[in-house]
């Protein structure tokens, strides 16, 4: 996933695909230079889309929905957490700061983890 939020710093689309190969650090190190900050503006495809917008939030609903979606792993830990408040004391809070902040993180994955629970999420 680190690798698909920083190749949306990136313009152009090849090496935005790239950047979507990358995991971890090699990822996050990849996009840390980039001043998106600055027009506020990310990109998908070779489109623009603005951090703050509501395109922008349904692009990374429907990115996290095919991690778990695809990946079993992903989707049996995601499941172990069960109840719990997911928190991330690492992250950003202000959007302006970051492509993904603490809040949009952790209650993107715990509405997630809601719809892994039900029957039309499985049959999706």
């Amino acid at each position: 996933m680190e690798g698909f939020l920083q190749g949306l710093k990136f313009k152009n689309p090849e090496m935005q695909k790239h950047i979507c190969t990358l995991v971890g650090f090699s990822a996050k190190k990849s996009g840390s230079k980039k001043n998106w900050y600055e027009t506020r503006i990310l990109w998908w495809d070779g489109n623009p889309i603005q951090r703050d917008s509501k395109e922008y939030q349904e692009l990374l609903d429907e990115a996290y929905e095919a991690l778990f979606f695809q990946n079993e792993k992903a989707k049996k830990a995601l499941l172990a957490t069960q109840d719990a408040n997911l928190t991330h004391s690492i992250g950003k809070k202000k959007k302006q700061d970051t492509i993904l902040t603490e809040r949009e993180f952790c209650s993107r994955l715990m509405k997630l983890r809601e719809k892994l629970k039900s029957e039309d999420f499985m049959e999706f």
